[in-house]
């Protein structure tokens, strides 16, 4: 019994996306470890990350950490409150960078244990508001420190 024509087309459509479905499946798969954003503290010693192998960090930047070298050298350490790792990071740093402000480093480990940051993103908390905004409604009496005038 031969198929009709509109039997074979969606044969095929099914057959290309079971396919398909298979080909994501395993990409996700391959790149289970990799897909996180970053890796704090605790993750990079639970899972063992090897010297040389770019990943991310984050955390928050450790009081009384920051010890600025000669130059545009910087080192510092990240805690997720639990472990913590030492950063060493040559370049310009964020504005939003300091004490206490959430980190996330790109780079790599050395086999000294230290992180080798070639890219420092400072973040900001969810009440971050950009300074000519702020300006602008605070020349107008709608805002005083983040909270809205009475």
């Amino acid at each position: 019994m031969a198929m009709t024509r509109k039997q074979r087309r969606t044969t095929m459509i099914v057959s290309a996306l079971v396919v398909l479905g298979a080909a994501v499946g395993l990409v996700l798969y391959a790149l289970e470890d990799t897909i996180v954003f970053f890796y704090t503290p605790s993750e990079v010693v639970e899972k063992n990350i090897q010297a040389g192998q770019r990943f991310r960090l984050g955390g928050l930047v450790a009081a009384g950490s920051v010890n600025r070298g000669e130059g545009t050298v910087v080192s510092f350490t990240v805690t997720d409150t639990d472990k913590k790792l030492a950063v060493k990071f040559d370049g310009i740093l964020p504005d939003l960078f300091r004490e206490g402000q959430g980190v996330v480093a790109e780079g790599k480990m050395t086999p000294s244990g230290t992180f080798e940051a070639d890219t420092v993103l400072a973040k900001h908390d969810e009440n971050y508001m950009p300074r000519e905004v702020a300006d602008a409604l605070k020349k107008k009496g709608v805002w005083k420190d983040g909270k809205k005038s009475e």
